[in-house]
Parts: C-alpha cells; structure tokens; sequence
C-alpha cells in the first residue's frame, strides 16, 4: 500500500495531496539552503555559490514552495498570464508541480499587459505585465537562489523590496539622520523615472555575472509583453508584475551608497532617494553624482519629483512628512496621502449607500486598522483624532441620508452607541453580538526599531537576532500589508 503521506487520499472530501505536504519541513529546507548561500557569498567563495544556486534551482522543496507562493500567496494568483492558466485548488498546483518538470523554461513567453490605477491619483494607470503561471513559478525559483547570494552583499542603506526590512527601518533611519541641530540639514528628495520600464538589460546581466540561471534571466528581460494581442519587444526594463523584478532593480541599484561616500547620508527605498549634505553646493554636487550613476544604467532622475529641500521646510517620504522644528525632527503623516484616503472612504460610502451598517463596518475596520498600523510608528496621535472626527461626520451623514424621513435623535440610537469609554462609536448588530466601527484615536503610537546595520533573515550568524525581531514585528507587518492591500482593493471595488 502506497503511503498516505505522500501522495494523500485524493477522493473528494478528503485531504488532498496538497494539503499533506510538510510544509514546515519544506520551508526550513529552503532556509537553510538561503543561508549557506549567504555565507559562502559572504566569504566571496563564488564557486560554492555557484554550486549551491545550482542546488536550489533543481531543489524539489524549492517547486513545492514556489508554487505554493505563485498560487497561493500572491496577489496576483487570480490573474493569468497569456496562457489564461491560473492553479487555485489542490488538484491544479499538484498539476503544475508535475508539468513543471516537462516545461521547457529556457523559452520564456511574453507577459500579459494589463493596467491598474496608480494609488493616489484618480484616472491615472500604471502597467503591469503578468507572467505565465509556469514563468511566475520558475522566476520565484530563481529569486531564491539569486536573493540570499545578494542580501550577502547589499548596501545597508536600501530597504525596499528586500527581506527583513520596510519602509518603517526606512523612515527610522531618516529621523537618526536629521534629528537635532546636527550636520547634513540640506536634503536631495529624489525619484528614479521609470526605473522599472528603463534599467539597461546589459547592466542587469553583467552585474549577476556568470550564475547558474543566467540564460533564463535573459529570457524573461528579452520576452517581450501582448497588449491589445499584440507582441512589443522589450529593449529595457524589467516587467513589473514578475517575481524576480524588485530584486533585480536591487542588484541594478547597488552600488549608490558607496558612490556617495561618508560625505553624506544616504537612505533608498526602492527607486525613491534621500541624501543629506552640510551645504546646498554639496547636495548639487551629489545630484549631478547621481546623474551620471543611473546615466551607466539607462536611468534618469524624475525631474518634477526630484527636489532640493531644506530640513527646516521639510519633505515627504514614502507617505511621511518629515520636518525640523526648534532642533527636533518630527515625523507625521503627509497630508496629501491623510486627505487622499479620507477622499476614498467618502467615495466608498457615497457609492454604497444602501449597504448594512454591519457591512460597513466589515468593510472599513480591516482597512482603518491597516492605515494606522503604518502610521501609529511616527508623530501621528493629532492626525489619528483628525481622521477619527471626519470618518464620524461621513458617517453621520451617510446614516442621515439612509433615513431623510427620521429624526438626528433616532438615528443617532440606532447607528451610535458606548464602547470602550467612548460615547458615538457607530455600531451595528450581528446576530447575537454587537460590532463596532474602529476608532482610529484609540490607537496607541508605537516607535519602530530599525534593523540594524546589513543584518538579513539569510544571515546564520544572525538567527537569534531575526527570531526576537520577528516575534515582535512579524504579526504588526502582516496587519499592515493585509490590510493595506484591503485599502487598495476597497477603494476599487466600489
């Protein structure tokens, strides 16, 4: 008899094959491979590096993993490529897993365009191009492989898409640069154009050097994207929307922070900059540096997103404003992006006036606690009580629109009540039980301690490190991004 815990039971009802999978055993496989990577990158010993990338390229964990990701953990796991395949049930990923071995990757198929609309900014879309669901696979194979051996040798100063570090290490990072009467007030707010649509393949490759996975590198660069069932060859850029993109714009990047040198202070999330200088003549000097940098990699700086600011008249980062008063630097919320999701909550319920209050009330306390799970890091005890206040006035009006007919004094008892100490929290009842809207105001500010120095989840050395940094950050993260992610989608769906 064949083992049950291998290939499952299978009828309908039952546990599938999928789902018996030791999955914990599969993930402790693959980060343990990722670590010796890192080490033997670390140590420059680049023939194990080369040897060990082989191993997790072929690395049957490795499939099971990546396909779980592709179909399971991603976002985009409902959108297909131009294959139209997608693998959202057990029996269809057990499916991929077996033809993967059969799929010929060294000839990769263009991605499909598609277009969302940019956060922020009504009207406006951006291109993704989406891979094959076997492409999507096969590049979270390679990131694998590719990710530890540069986590090894990336700059402590970047931060976007990269393990073990967020846009709060990020911010944190600015405030240790600029609080106090301290040196370095002059700042250089820059935004790389079109990094993604632009990197020169070139640079791409010659930076990766001669690794295992090189070809099919190129394959995905060189593959070309279908819009409108046309094929558009692609001479630069990375696809946004592959896998293995974020992390090749950061091999692409590095570098930057050496350039500069100590002369001055340098922070990067992703394609956004910060660098601080004593004098404005140096910070010319850094972007004319810069300039000619991303100039060797086919990039250009935005040229009405890049600024030269003084810390005294602040700037905006990654959806902070972050300004010097009297000596101190302070760090709040940007009050375009407060005021731009305030606007999506009133466009939400305007276009849902008919919806329950216990829907409502579903709808936006995901989104609410995510919004200030990203703030509450940072000076935002006033914006909190703001946006409480008028997420209470739509409210009040969205109830009184319901009911043109009922007096303010009915309304207010059966939307409003008492909870927590608080009088007018707008609630609803679900069955037995009942739910109340989330109060931005009760929300407690909570400092963020930012990684420390080139520290990586793939380092070994730093294992006791990640395992308390992650016990207390982990849950926080995940609430951010999930509901952050709902605040996206919410504001679509209307």
């Amino acid at each position: 008899m064949k083992d049950r815990t291998k290939i499952g039971i299978g009828a309908e009802g039952q546990i599938s094959e999928w789902e018996l999978l030791p999955w914990l055993s599969i993930e402790k496989s693959i980060r343990k491979l990722r670590r010796r990577i890192f080490r033997a990158s670390r140590e420059q010993k680049w023939n194990v590096v080369r040897s060990l990338m082989k191993l997790m390229l072929r690395s049957y964990f490795n499939l099971l993993e990546s396909v779980r990701r592709v179909t399971q953990k991603n976002k985009g796991k409902k959108t297909a490529g131009v294959d139209g395949e997608m693998a959202l049930n057990p029996k269809t990923r057990m499916a991929l897993i077996r033809s993967m071995g059969k799929y010929t990757l060294w000839k990769a198929k263009p991605a499909r365009r598609v277009y969302i609309p940019k956060p922020g900014k009504p009207g406006q879309e951006r291109p993704l191009g989406i891979p094959t669901i076997r492409n999507r696979v096969a590049q979270a194979m390679m990131k694998n492989a590719l990710e530890p051996n540069w986590e090894a040798q990336f700059e402590s100063n970047s931060y976007g898409f990269r393990p073990g570090r967020s846009a709060h290490d990020a911010i944190q990072h600015c405030w240790i640069l600029l609080n106090g009467r301290g040196q370095r007030p002059w700042i250089l707010d820059a935004d790389i154009k079109s990094a993604f649509d632009n990197i020169s393949h070139d640079h791409i490759l010659n930076a990766i050097g001669p690794i295992p996975g090189r070809a099919l590198i190129k394959q995905w660069l060189k593959a070309g994207y279908v819009e409108a069932e046309v094929l558009h060859a692609t001479e630069s850029g990375t696809i946004q929307g592959g896998i293995i993109s974020p992390c090749l714009l950061n091999v692409a990047l590095h570098g930057l922070q050496q350039t500069l040198g100590s002369t001055y202070g340098y922070i990067r999330y992703a394609d956004d900059l910060i660098v601080c200088a004593n004098t404005h003549e140096q910070i010319e000097a850094a972007k004319s540096i810069i300039e000619e940098w991303l100039q060797q990699r086919g990039l250009t700086l935005h040229p009405e997103k890049t600024r030269i600011a003084h810390i005294n008249n602040g700037f905006n980062f990654l959806g902070f404003s972050i300004k010097r008063y009297r000596g101190k630097c302070l760090i709040k919320p940007q009050k375009e992006k407060v005021l731009a999701f305030l606007a999506k909550l009133r466009w939400w319920l305007n276009k849902h006036k008919q919806a329950t209050a216990e829907n409502v009330i579903r709808h936006l306390n995901p989104i609410l606690r995510g919004w200030t799970n990203y703030y509450k890091t940072q000076v935002s005890k006033h914006v909190f009580s703001y946006v409480s206040h008028q997420i209470w006035k739509m409210l009040w009006k969205w109830c009184l629109r319901r009911h043109p007919e009922k007096g303010k004094y009915w309304v207010g008892k059966k939307y409003f009540g008492f909870h927590e100490n608080a009088r007018w929290i707008f609630q609803a009842y679900s069955g037995d039980k009942t739910i109340y809207l989330f109060k931005c105001s009760s929300v407690k500010i909570e400092r963020h301690i930012k990684v420390k120095g080139t520290a990586s989840p793939d380092d070994p050395i730093l294992q006791d490190y990640w395992k308390k940094r992650q016990k207390n950050c982990k849950v926080h993260q995940r609430k951010v991004t999930k509901a952050l992610s709902l605040t996206r989608l919410g504001a679509r769906a209307g």
